[in-house]
C-alpha cells in the first residue's frame, strides 16, 4: 500500500475542496489567506523561541481551540512566498480537524507538506497526524523535516522520538549520538535518561545493542556504564550488566546508582555476595542512604533480622522523618515482635505527608486490636479507606463489635460495606457469616451462605466455608458433599483435602481415607503448619504417637496455634509425659486464654 507521501493530489482532491461554491472565486481566497495572515501577526510576535523559530505548539492546539495560532505557526514562512492557494488548502485542513475528520486533515497536511516542503507545515503536519493516530504519516514528515532542516534541534527530536516509538531502530543509534553532543552540559543527564526512551519496547535485546553504540563515545563517562548496565540487565546480559555497573563504580566511587545496579546483579547469583558489597560500600561511605536501605532490605530478605535492624536504626538516627525508613523500620519491629517499636514508627508515620496511610493505621488497628484496645482500634481502622487492606479492615472492625455485644452494628457494617463494593460481596458475606460464627450461632451463619450459594452454587470460597459450618451443626453429608464439590472444581485446592481428610480424623473415622486426603494436601502445600498438624493428628488416631508429635512439633514451630498446642499436650500425655503436656497446655493457654479446644484439652490433661 503506498503511503500518503508517495501521492500528490492536485489540490481538488482535498477534503471539503470540491465544493464549487467555495472554489468559484479567487477573491474568497485572497480573502481567507489575508485572515490567516493577520492572524499570524500577533501569535509570532508573543510565541517565538530565542532563535526567532516559532515556540512548540502546546497538544491541546491540536483540534481543540487554538487552531488559529497552530495555523499560524504553519504559515508563518507565508512571506517567504506561500500561495493563495497553499493558504486556502491549509484552512481547509484545520477545519476538517475542528469537526473531527482527523483522518482528512492528516492527509492533507501531508500532501501539503510534500508540495512545499515548508518546516512549518512539515511541524503542523507532524501534530496533527500524531492526533490522528498515523504513526507512518509522522514517521515520514519527520524525516522530511530532518532533510529540509537538519539544523533543527526540534525536527530531530520527534523524529528520535517517533522512530523510539515504532521500534525502528536502525539508523537511530547516529540520530540520538548526535542529540547527545550537541549539549554537552546535559549530556551525563540525557544519558541516564537513555532506558527510560525505550522502556516500553518489547525487544530489550535490540535496545541493548543500540544503547551500547550510542554509549559507545561517551566511554569516559560513569554514566554512559550505568546507561549499558541497566540495558544490559534488562536484556538478561547479566555479565556484560555487570562488567558495566563496576566500570561506572571505578569512574566514580562514591555513586549510589552504579552500587545499586552492581548489588541487584550480584544478587541474582549470590545474595550473600550482594549483601557483602553493599557493606562495603556503606563502610566506605557512611551517609550512602540510599545503599545502606538497600542492605538492610537485602538482609531481612535473608531473614537477617538483628543485623539489618541494625542497619534501620542508623538509618532512622539520621532520616527520622524519611516515610522510606520509617516504615521498614516499624514493619521489621512488628515482624520481631517489638510492639513498642512498632506502634511508635506506624504513629510517627502517620504524620508525614505520604500517600498512603492506610497501611500503617491498618497496623495501628491490629496492634490496638491485640492489645484488647477496641475503641482504639477501631478508630485506627475506620482510618482505612483505600488499598488492599479495606476489606480486612471492614471484617476487623465487625469482629471487635461482635465481641462488645454489638451484633447488629456488626452485621450492619459488613452489609453496607457489600452494597458499596459489589466485588467484595463474597469476602464481605463471609465476614458476615464468621461474625455469627463466633456467637455460636452457627444454624444463621449457614442460612446466610446457603442463600447466596442458591444463587452462585460454584463459588469455591462459599462451598469452603459453608462446608465448615456444616461441620459444626455435625452435617457430616452436607459437609463431605460441599468438599467434594469443591474438590471437583478446585483439584489443586490442598484445603479442601485437609479439611474433609481432618474431619473424618477428628471423630476417628475412615482414618485410611482421611490419611489419603491428607497426604494429598501435603503434596500441594508441603509447609503448611494446618496441614502438617492434620497429617500428626492421623497418625496419632493410628497408634504412631512418636511419627505423631514429630509432625505436631514441626507444626507448632511454624505457627503457634493453640489447636495445635491441644494436639501436642493430648499426644504427650498419652506418651507419659505428662509433665511436659502441661507446662506445653499452661503456656499456650497463657496466650491464647479464650480458645476454646485448649480450654477443653487443660481441663482434661492439665489440671
Amino acid at each position: 500500500m503506498e503511503s500518503g507521501l508517495s501521492r500528490k493530489p492536485e489540490p481538488t482532491t482535498l477534503p471539503f475542496a470540491a465544493s464549487k461554491e467555495t472554489m468559484k472565486s479567487e477573491k474568497r481566497i485572497a480573502l481567507c489567506a489575508s485572515l490567516a495572515l493577520a492572524c499570524a501577526v500577533p501569535v509570532f510576535a508573543a510565541g517565538e523561541a530565542g532563535d526567532g523559530r516559532p515556540r512548540k505548539p502546546a497538544a491541546r492546539e491540536v483540534g481543540g481551540q487554538g487552531e488559529s495560532g497552530a495555523l499560524a505557526r504553519a504559515m508563518e514562512p507565508a512571506g517567504r512566498g506561500l500561495s493563495a492557494q497553499v493558504v486556502y488548502q491549509l484552512l481547509l485542513a484545520e477545519v476538517a480537524l475542528q469537526r473531527g475528520r482527523g483522518d482528512f486533515a492528516s492527509q492533507a497536511y501531508a500532501d501539503l507538506a510534500l508540495r512545499t516542503r515548508d518546516p512549518g507545515i512539515l511541524e503542523r503536519a507532524i501534530e496533527v497526524a500524531g492526533h490522528a493516530r498515523r504513526l507512518d504519516l509522522v514517521l515520514e514528515l519527520a524525516r522530511q523535516w530532518v532533510q529540509v532542516d537538519p539544523d533543527s534541534k526540534r525536527a530531530q527530536q520527534v523524529l528520535a522520538g517517533v522512530m523510539i516509538m515504532s521500534n525502528q531502530f536502525d539508523g537511530l543509534a547516529p540520530q540520538l549520538i548526535s542529540m547527545l553532543e550537541a549539549d554537552r552540559t546535559a549530556l551525563p543527564g540525557n544519558l541516564l535518561g537513555l532506558q527510560r526512551m525505550f522502556a516500553r519496547s518489547p525487544d530489550r535485546q535490540a535496545v541493548y545493542q543500540l544503547i551500547s553504540r550510542v554509549c559507545a563515545p561517551f566511554t569516559d563517562l560513569p554514566e554512559a556504564h550505568y546507561a549499558l548496565a541497566v540495558a544490559a540487565s534488562s536484556a538478561g546480559e547479566n555479565e556484560r550488566a555487570l562488567a558495566a555497573a563496576r566500570r561506572a563504580n571505578e569512574l566514580r566511587p562514591d555513586w549510589e546508582p552504579a552500587v545499586l545496579v552492581e548489588a541487584e546483579l550480584l544478587a541474582r547469583r549470590s545474595p550473600a555476595e550482594a549483601i557483602a558489597r553493599l557493606q562495603r560500600f556503606v563502610d566506605a561511605y557512611p551517609m550512602a542512604r540510599d545503599v545502606r536501605l538497600f542492605l538492610a532490605r537485602a538482609l531481612v530478605g535473608e531473614k537477617r533480622y538483628a543485623d539489618a535492624k541494625r542497619q534501620f536504626e542508623r538509618l532512622l538516627v539520621a532520616y527520622p522523618n524519611n516515610p522510606d525508613v520509617v516504615f521498614p523500620v516499624a514493619v521489621l519491629a512488628l515482624q520481631e515482635n517489638d510492639r513498642v517499636l512498632a506502634e511508635a514508627q506506624l504513629k510517627h508515620l502517620v504524620t508525614l505527608d505520604i500517600t498512603d496511610k492506610s497501611t500503617p493505621y491498618y497496623y495501628l488497628g491490629q496492634l490496638a486490636q491485640e492489645d484488647k484496645r477496641s475503641d482504639e482500634a477501631l478508630s485506627h481502622f475506620r482510618q482505612v479507606q483505600t488499598g488492599e487492606h479495606v476489606v480486612a479492615a471492614l471484617v476487623r472492625s465487625a469482629s471487635i463489635l461482635s465481641g462488645q455485644g454489638k451484633m447488629a452494628e456488626a452485621r450492619r457494617l459488613l452489609q453496607d460495606a457489600a452494597a458499596a463494593n459489589p466485588q467484595q460481596r463474597i469476602r464481605l458475606l463471609i465476614a458476615e457469616a464468621a461474625v455469627l460464627r463466633e456467637e455460636k450461632q452457627y444454624a444463621a451463619a449457614l442460612e446466610l451462605l446457603d442463600n447466596e450459594l442458591a444463587t452462585q452454587p460454584a463459588e469455591p470460597d462459599l462451598l469452603y466455608e459453608s462446608a465448615l459450618l456444616a461441620e459444626k451443626l455435625d452435617r457430616l453429608e452436607l459437609m463431605e458433599s460441599r468438599l467434594r464439590k469443591l474438590i471437583e472444581l478446585q483439584p489443586e485446592n490442598a484445603q479442601a483435602y485437609n479439611a474433609l481428610g481432618y474431619s473424618y480424623a477428628e471423630r476417628n473415622l475412615r482414618l485410611p481415607e482421611a490419611r489419603q486426603l491428607i497426604e494429598k494436601a501435603l503434596q500441594l502445600a508441603p509447609d503448611d503448619p494446618f496441614i502438617l498438624d492434620s497429617m500428626g493428628w492421623v497418625l496419632y488416631r493410628e497408634g504412631d504417637h512418636t511419627g505423631a508429635l514429630a509432625l505436631l512439633l514441626k507444626a507448632y514451630g511454624q505457627r503457634s496455634d493453640p489447636e495445635i498446642a491441644a494436639h501436642i499436650g493430648e499426644v504427650l500425655w498419652t506418651l507419659g509425659r505428662a509433665d511436659e503436656a502441661r507446662r506445653t497446655l499452661r503456656e499456650a493457654q497463657k496466650k491464647h486464654p479464650g480458645n476454646e479446644v485448649l480450654s477443653e484439652a487443660v481441663r482434661k490433661f492439665a489440671q
